[in-house]
């Protein structure tokens, strides 16, 4: 994955890409094993996928960086360790089909692109829906499909998943969701008010019940907006 900033010379292009990729071995090792994160295919994944060409053009030097960045329309593409986090929690091996609620900038879905079988994801806000899409597109991503909706819904002529993947806070975990869940599939997301949040498992047993796997890190993430969500804000 990556393509030339528009008026760079090839030599140029060789260089920032060279650095650019130092940068992102740098952050697996510093931020991502250093706490801890072990699955060797989110690991694999991280190495791969340019994270820079998911960040808007200002914020390029800084992509990989150990913080959230704005993407604009009031979201943000997540702190680099969270990600890996959220992803290892998913436990993907390599042929599921994954629901991803908040595509943002499109980067966690080129990731889970790599790593499951199929992708459906689902952004709210059209601006951002259309660049990821063309991102994603211009990175060579096949297995994914992009909608531009409201989340809290899932996505029901897709379903069933076998894990799905929020990248937005809520109280409680929409109730479609967890309708949407096969047997033996895996939520992972963020549970809690606006003060802060945890990131959460929730695992769908063999008999259709639903258990709380496991409780991962504290965290800080944009609301869930939507009809299972919070409401728009003021109140739209």
């Amino acid at each position: 994955m990556g393509l030339p900033v528009k008026g760079q010379a090839p030599a140029q292009w060789g260089r920032e890409e060279e650095r650019f990729r130092r940068a992102r071995h740098d952050m697996v090792e510093s931020q991502i094993l250093a706490r801890g994160v072990k699955d060797p295919r989110v690991i694999a994944a991280m190495r791969r996928v340019p994270r820079h060409l998911f960040v808007p053009e200002v914020f390029r030097e800084e992509a990989y960086s150990d913080k959230a960045l704005p993407i604009g329309q009031g979201q943000t593409i997540s702190q680099p360790y969270m990600v890996a986090a959220s992803l290892e929690a998913l436990g993907l091996q390599g042929g599921e089909k994954v629901l991803e609620i908040g595509a943002g900038s499109g980067y966690v879905t080129a990731l889970l692109a790599e790593l499951a079988a199929k992708v459906r994801a689902i952004e709210r806000v059209p601006e951002l829906s259309r660049a990821a899409r063309e991102r994603l597109e211009r990175a060579g991503c096949t297995n994914f499909l992009l909608w531009t909706a409201d989340g809290t819904y899932g996505w029901p002529e897709e379903a069933p998943f076998d894990a799905i993947l929020a990248a937005a806070s809520a109280l409680e975990p929409p109730q479609p969701w967890l309708e949407q869940l096969a047997l033996a599939g895996r939520l992972v997301m963020p549970l809690g008010g606006e003060e802060g949040q945890v990131l959460v498992r929730i695992a769908r047993e063999a008999d259709g019940t639903f258990r709380r796997s496991g409780d991962l890190v504290p965290c800080v993430f944009v609301r869930l907006i939507g009809r299972y969500g919070w409401p728009e804000p003021g109140g739209k």
